[in-house]
């Protein structure tokens, strides 16, 4: 989950009962050097892993650390954010001298930033603030679910698969990509879940067709109650429509660009609905980037871009500017 930055304005959020609530954070959130330890290449993505110390401690399935890039000379102010693909708590004492537990990303080589990412070696150090946003929430009970990934939008599905699993659920996992080189994973979910189907738009490997195709029949076939997903904003609202329609409960990892990945600077901010029914524009980075996929907005998305519905809290008094 690479998020570039892109600029938007719209209204603080105010706090109230009903609007998503932020996760309790810890004192200070680790902001550190993190020492890479392993690169390699997966089909069109870099698998990273970096010794990160207190990361990742912290971190739940479905958060995210933003990375700085570019080095400290750099142009590129702006860091980016990627979803943690795996942790280890164990502390590894990495050659550079770095003592801490490790974090594991996958990363897109697409513009200047995610490239002087891949092109670091072995020893670089980059510096990680996280763990960050809201993970996916566990069900209390074992309960069958299915996990829908969209190219490398799978990553961090996989650390969910083995926490749902850990509490006696059934895990289902629907993987899909234009083509074989851009799936992430799928030997990996073979192992990771009870039962994989795999989709690619040109055929190149499984089913000849998008995630959207086959979901219908692998949630009625697993019964599942609960539907998560990572991956481009159109497929997670495909996926949300058919949980929905099979009376599942979608949560949905977005993909909405942030530039600083606290909360501060608005540019990912979304309109999601409150449980008084009232949209408020929430930022994905803060209250998400997990949310209840019936709660978004998703008609305020086009072509790419997010508008702030006139009816959306606050937008009233944005007519004038």
């Amino acid at each position: 989950m690479s998020r570039a930055s892109e600029q938007r304005t719209a209204p603080v959020p105010t706090p109230t009962a009903s609007t998503p609530s932020a996760p309790t954070p810890p004192e200070h959130t680790p902001h550190v050097t993190g020492e890479l330890v392993a690169t390699r290449r997966v089909g069109a993505y870099h698998h990273l892993t970096f010794v990160a110390p207190g990361v990742a401690e912290l971190a739940r399935p479905g958060q995210f650390v933003a990375m700085a890039v570019g080095g400290d000379t750099s142009a590129n102010l702006l860091r980016r954010c990627f979803s943690i693909h795996k942790v280890s708590s164990i502390d590894t004492v990495s050659p550079g001298g770095a003592v801490g537990g490790t974090i594991e990303v996958v990363v897109a080589p697409r513009g200047p930033g995610t490239r002087w990412l891949t092109d670091l070696k072995a020893h670089d150090e980059v510096s990680i603030v996280g763990p960050l946003g809201r993970g996916f929430p566990l069900p209390p009970d074992p309960v069958p679910c299915v996990l829908v990934g969209g190219g490398y939008g799978s990553a961090p599905l996989f650390w969910l698969a083995a926490a749902l699993r850990e509490r006696g659920c059934h895990v289902e996992m629907v993987l899909g990509a234009a083509t074989v080189d851009q799936l992430f994973g799928v030997v990996e979910a073979r192992h990771a879940a009870d039962a994989v189907t795999v989709t690619t738009d040109d055929g190149s490997m499984g089913i000849t067709g998008w995630v959207s195709d086959v979901l219908p029949d692998v949630i009625r076939r697993s019964g599942a109650k609960t539907v998560y997903a990572c991956g481009p904003m159109a497929m997670l609202r495909s996926v949300t429509d058919l949980a929905t329609a099979q009376g599942a409960v979608a949560q949905v990892a977005v993909e909405e660009s942030m530039a600083c990945g606290i909360g501060v600077c608005m540019t990912c901010v979304m309109p999601v609905k409150g449980d008084d029914g009232l949209t408020r524009m929430a930022r994905s980075c803060v209250e998400g980037p997990v949310f209840r996929g019936d709660r978004i907005r998703w008609e305020a998305f086009e072509n790419g871009r997010c508008r702030v519905p006139e009816d959306a809290y606050g937008a009233a008094s944005m007519s004038g500017h």
